[in-house]
């Protein structure tokens, strides 16, 4: 099913939904979520948001964020479960799966395309630029209007997911959105300062020591950077510091492919995708169980990080000839 109209009345015929995002969440899963939660707050809903990673320090700005339960999934008769920006059951994160797997009924609401979505109500409009997009025509469905919480939290959804805009995926609906949200007031320098003019000290340092693993194709088309947990762990980084890493193998000119290999332990690596005008990554991602959008994807894949190196390496090369 892919009718917004049908999602919106089982969103209103629910007395406790429990809504969460991905893995690793980012900008438009967190405030997605954040955004949804308050509108079902706002209609009555005894609302529970979690999350099965935990919250990077980047987002605390975040209204409502506090409210976000990490890790363990808090016991309640739940009716309804809410998936926003997660189309992929895998990413669903090992403390949330198990809710679908006890027949809860599940609303999926995404931007990225599935063969197989995993929910009982599906909405998902690949042409969306962020689920944020979504969730402001939701919101209008379910009969909310925008406040300033509300605003911030969509807001970052978006402009997160476009790269503040930089992105092929921004449409006029976007900025027409956007416009919308600015309308209620917006800090738009204060998040943008927040969001990408500020970093931790221990993102700095590890983007030295990722900088160090930095290789390009004999074509100069490609361009990687690979980095294990004893580095990450050498300068005290975590999993929030490791985002934007794979935007410098990207800045390179000439450079149409970046990826980037970071190992999650001795038998798995997370491999991520960047494009800018031709190659469509998701393609590529899906080829290793993973997926995403034509610019931007990614996949896990088991394996040591030379064996996973060598065979991504291998398939993305085959699509630049003489590379």
């Amino acid at each position: 099913m892919n009718n917004l109209k049908a999602v919106t009345e089982v969103l209103l015929n629910s007395k406790r939904p429990i809504l969460c995002g991905h893995v690793m969440p980012d900008g438009d899963s967190l405030g997605s979520v954040l955004a949804l939660g308050m509108a079902l707050q706002a209609k009555g809903k005894e609302v529970t948001m979690v999350s099965s990673d935990p919250l990077p320090d980047l987002y605390e700005f975040l209204p409502g964020i506090k409210e976000i339960v990490v890790g363990s999934v808090p016991e309640k008769n739940y009716d309804l479960l809410v998936v926003v920006d997660c189309s992929v059951r895998e990413r669903l994160g090992s403390t949330i799966t198990p809710l679908v797997d006890y027949g809860l009924p599940v609303v999926v609401i995404d931007h990225h395309v599935n063969d197989q979505p995993f929910g009982s109500y599906n909405y998902v409009k690949s042409t969306a630029a962020a689920t944020g997009e979504i969730i402001m025509d939701l919101l209008e469905q379910l009969g909310i209007s925008l406040n300033l919480d509300l605003a911030i939290n969509l807001y970052t959804a978006i402009v997160t997911d476009t790269g503040s805009f930089r992105y092929e995926n921004t449409t006029p609906e976007t900025h027409v959105k956007i416009a919308k949200l600015l309308e209620c007031g917006v800090p738009v320098s204060l998040l943008s300062n927040l969001i990408f003019g500020e970093q931790p000290l221990k993102s700095i340092r590890l983007l030295e020591v990722a900088l160090r693993n930095l290789d390009v194709s004999e074509c100069g088309r490609i361009a990687w950077i690979s980095i294990n947990q004893e580095k990450i762990e050498s300068v005290g980084a975590e999993d929030q510091h490791i985002e934007g890493l794979i935007n410098y193998p990207r800045k390179i000119k000439g450079v149409e492919l970046a990826i980037s290999f970071r190992e999650l332990d001795q038998n798995r690596v997370k491999v991520s995708f960047r494009s800018k005008y031709t190659v469509d990554v998701n393609l590529l991602a899906k080829k290793f169980g993973g997926g995403g959008h034509v610019r931007a994807s990614g996949c896990t894949i088991k394996g040591n990080l030379l064996e996973v190196k060598e065979a991504v390496l291998k398939e993305a090369k085959e699509l630049f000839r003489g590379c």
